[in-house]
This record gives C-alpha cells, structure tokens and sequence, in this order.
C-alpha cells in the first residue's frame, strides 16, 4: 500500500522538538527491550553475542534513514533463529566459525536479493502466503526455539546436532540440570510471566526484559558464574554434558566483534539453500510486521511495502559484511516503540545509537549476563509463537485450517522451514483442488470494480476467492481515495478462504479508521466452515 498520511490524523502531534524528545525517549525505550533479546538470538542463532547487536546497531542507524515505515523498529528476531543456526551446520560442517562465516555470505546475498525484490514491487507477495501456514510456521519457530533454549536454562549441552535429537534428550535436559542455572532461567521466566499483572505504574514502566537480565546478573554474581565450573554430585548420562560457559562470551571491544564474510560455497546448493531461506523467512516477516505495525500507528499512516523490503535488504548485506545477523522488521519492539510514544523513524535511528553507545562504553556489563536469563527471554517468546491460544484460534477457523496449521508445523519439525513452508501451501492447493477448485481458478479471481458514483466503489467478487488469486484486486483497492464508500458484493461468490476474509475485515476495519465506509454484502449465502468469525466460507 502507498505511504500515506492523512494531515488531520498529525494535528496536534506537538512540535518538531516535542516529536524529537519522544522519539528519543522510545528509542531509549526499545533500546532497553532489544539489548537481551539481540544478545539471546545470537547466541541461540550459532552466532556470537555481539553479532544481534550489530544487526540492530545497522537496523536504525542505517535502515532508519532509508525505509518505508515510520513506526517499525528493524533487528535480529527470534523467527530467523532457525534458519540461522540450521545454516551454520550444513555450512559449517561441524565447525562452528566457518559455519558463520559462511552463513555471513550467505546473509549479504539474501540481503542482495531483497533490494532486487523491493525494486521489482514484490512487497505484496507477502499476501501468497496462506494465513493458517503463516501461523503454523509461527507456532513451529516458537516449539523449535524452546526446544532449543530449555538445555541453556539447565546448563547443559547436548551433543546430537538435529532437531530430533534434541526432542529426544528433552526429558533427560528437565530431569538432571545444574541447580543455579536452572534457578536463574526460572525466575526469570516467572518474572515474564508475573509482569504483565503489576499494577504499580511505574514498575510497568520498566521493560521486562531488563528486569530478567538485572535479576540473571544479580544472582550470577551470587552463585559464582563468573568462577570455573564447581563440581557436581550427580554424573551426566551418555549424550549430556555440562555447559562451556555460562555467562555471555563477547571480545573486549565492538571493534573485535566485526568478522568478513566467506563466500567459498557459493556455489553450493547448501549455500543457496540458505539464502532462499533467509530472504523468504525474513522478507515474510518484515512485510507482515509492517503491515501489523500500520494498524497501531496512531497517526495512521502506511508503509511503502516495496521500499521496505529494498531498506531490509540494504541492512541485511551490510549487516553481514560486519558479522552481524539479519534483521526484519520486528514486530514486538515496533509496538513496545508506539506504546513509548514514538512519531517516527528517528525513533528506530535513536534505539541503534543507545545500543552502539552502550557497546562502546559499558562492554563488561555484557559479559555479566548469564546465559539462563537470556534463554528464558527465548523460552517465554517461543510460549507466545506456540501458546494454547494459538492452536485454539486455528481450531475456531474450522478443522482445515487446523489440518493446514499442523500440516505445517510437523513438516518443519520433521524437515526445515523452507521445505515445511513450501507443504503446507501445497498442502493448501490440494485441498481447494479437491473442493472443485478449477485449476485456472488458482491463480485468477474473476471480479469487477465498479464506479457507481464519485464517492462509492463496489466490488463484485465471483466464483472462488483464494489466498493464491487475489493479489491483483488487493492491489486495486490500495489505489482507491480515502473517504468514500467501499462495497463488498460477496453474492456471487462459491469459496472464500480465510486468507482472503482476514484481508477483507482488515481491510474494512482500516478504511473505516481512515473516515471511509465499507460493507460486505452477500455472507449470508456463504456457510461457515468454523466457529471464528473469520473461517473459510463456501456456498452451501
């Protein structure tokens, strides 16, 4: 959608001074928020700590200035961990360093890839993707990283390198674990939970995830992290062994943190395997979060989508030429960012600034951090990805989206994102097949926008309306001015899948915001296939 403000919604904003001071004071805000979480996911990601740091030091300073947001705070996210860790051994081959070396090319030619894709306005395929394999792969990164991050909080290192090697291990992780570290992931997993329900204003004002690493710091100090491993009573099974190190591990200076890129395989398909990985995942995520990040602007404006995607790109291949992760737009921190009171861009611009200053003068502060708090700030974001809430949404729309959601979610389990991500919208296809979808219908949406007068546009929908068809009349109705009316004529319709009806309620909802009008006509002769509001409907 075009980068569009509307004058009246930034009346009474304050001053350019007033909107500088509040953009400082979120960028602080977010700042506080992002330090543990960029250290955690660099060190769950393969990568070293301060490789998170780097990627969001270039998110806003660099990105900032470039991009097609205003709102959205650029970094490493927890949803790339995956794709990251998996490309640091099959690249690595058992050796760790070149396997992040590798990766680092692997990062600057996905980065590489994005401009070219924001350059050729593919920002809006992030609408192919269907919303149930979205969640689902969701809901796997968030099992996969707590699956990942327990044996960190029990101070234990498993020797299996796969997935299923380490599902395996996971009930000996919980039952022998090193009593401090374990003591330390606790509570600060407690501490996430517990937070939300403080009443206290000024206690609310304090970002949780600070408050975990100050309680890890604290208590490390305490049971002695920082001395050589002390002896313990019991003796690890076959497979199992104490932690290397059980604080953060960073070189004495940012300066020492910057690595150069290998690019010796790239020409091989793992290489490539990678990168695909790296700009699909990441391109998905950033869109979707800008998009997500637009709703909660106060002042209601909306992201340019491609310019966006070309801004992350431009991170991600500087990003990796200095050893640090790739970046998304990350959606957590963009709302902990409105919330702050952030007006704009220089508030993602003034959050890198605090994380470079901070790494500059205050390094051994970092290196105080234990491990466990950072791996419970993982744990407690992988909960929220993979929460009951979230299987329960997926059974209300209906038990094909259901079947679609874990579809996905076994086949990234049982092989990797890319591939799982790639069955679930198969997995999609044949089941729209097998509704009596015509094959032609996959990729066409008969529809018609119509004119009625100067102020009312509709738009008569027919036959099936499918996440795979409906790109070109998305792009239309982004065309359409503000304030007028907007009607939906579903009569004619046969199938609309919930894809398609997240978009149409989103979409009616924002127009609304924005002083428009819009209806849908025509559900009443469509049958629910769930209980949400928003299930699959076809005719009956």
């Amino acid at each position: 959608m075009a980068n569009r403000t509307n004058p009246a919604n930034l009346s009474g904003h304050g001053s350019s001074g007033e909107k500088r001071l509040g953009d400082l004071y979120a960028g602080f805000s977010v700042f506080l928020i992002a330090l543990p979480l960029c250290l955690g996911i660099a060190t769950a990601s393969g990568f070293p700590p301060m490789s998170g740091i780097i990627s969001a030091i270039v998110g806003g300073l660099l990105v900032s200035r470039i991009n097609g947001s205003q709102l959205t705070v650029t970094g490493p996210a927890a949803g790339l961990i995956v794709v990251i860790f998996n490309a640091v051994q099959a690249l690595g081959d058992g050796d760790a360093w070149a396997g992040y070396r590798y990766t680092l090319a692997a990062i600057v030619v996905a980065g590489l890839l994005q401009i070219v894709l924001g350059y050729f306005k593919a920002g809006r395929l992030a609408g192919f993707f269907p919303a149930s394999v979205a969640h689902g792969m969701l809901a796997a990164i968030g099992l996969i990283i707590i699956v990942k991050q327990l044996p960190v909080i029990a101070g234990l290192q498993l020797h299996g390198n796969g997935l299923p090697a380490a599902i395996a291990q996971l009930p000996q992780t919980l039952t022998y674990f090193v009593p401090t570290t374990g003591l330390i992931g606790l509570a600060g997993i407690v501490t996430l939970l517990a937070w939300p329900y403080l009443r206290h204003p000024l206690l609310r004002r304090i970002p949780a995830p600070i408050v975990v690493i100050g309680i890890g710091v604290l208590m490390g100090k305490l049971f002695g992290l920082d001395r050589p491993h002390l002896e313990y009573a019991f003796v690890l099974p076959s497979g199992l062994d104490f932690a290397a190190n059980f604080l953060v591990a960073i070189p004495a200076g940012l300066a020492d943190s910057l690595q150069l890129p290998d690019f010796g395989k790239l020409a091989s398909w793992p290489f490539w395997e990678s990168v695909i990985a790296i700009c699909l995942i990441g391109s998905l995520e950033s869109l979707l979060s800008a998009a997500a990040v637009d709703k909660l602007d106060p002042a209601r404006r909306y992201s340019d989508l491609n310019r966006e995607l070309t801004a992350i790109g431009v991170g991600n291949a500087v990003s990796g030429m200095l050893g640090g992760l790739p970046m998304i737009a990350e959606i957590v921190r963009s709302s902990a960012n409105i919330d702050a009171g952030a007006r704009s861009s220089w508030a993602n611009f003034f959050h890198g600034g605090f994380l470079l200053l901070f790494v500059v003068l205050f390094p051994h502060w970092i290196a105080a951090i234990p491990l466990a708090s950072l791996a419970a700030l993982l744990v407690y974001t992988g909960y929220r990805l993979a929460s009951p809430k979230v299987f329960a949404k997926s059974m209300d729309l209906g038990k094909e989206q259901l079947a679609l959601f874990l579809i996905t979610i076994v086949a990234i389990l049982a092989g990797n994102l890319l591939s799982g991500v790639l069955i679930g919208i198969g997995a999609k296809i044949l089941l729209h097949l097998g509704r009596g979808v015509p094959l032609a219908h996959l990729l066409s949406l008969s529809y018609h926008l119509r004119a009625d007068s100067a102020d009312q546009w509709t738009v008569k929908v027919d036959g099936s309306a499918l996440f795979s068809n409906f790109l070109a009349l998305k792009s239309q109705l982004a065309t359409l001015g503000d304030g007028k009316t907007v009607i939906f004529d579903l009569s004619g319709a046969e199938l609309i899948d919930h894809t398609v009806m997240e978009f149409i309620d989103s979409y009616r909802t924002d127009y609304t915001a924005r002083g428009g009008r819009c209806e849908i006509r025509g559900l009443e002769n469509l049958q629910a296939l769930g209980e949400h509001a928003l299930a699959a409907r076809k005719r009956a």
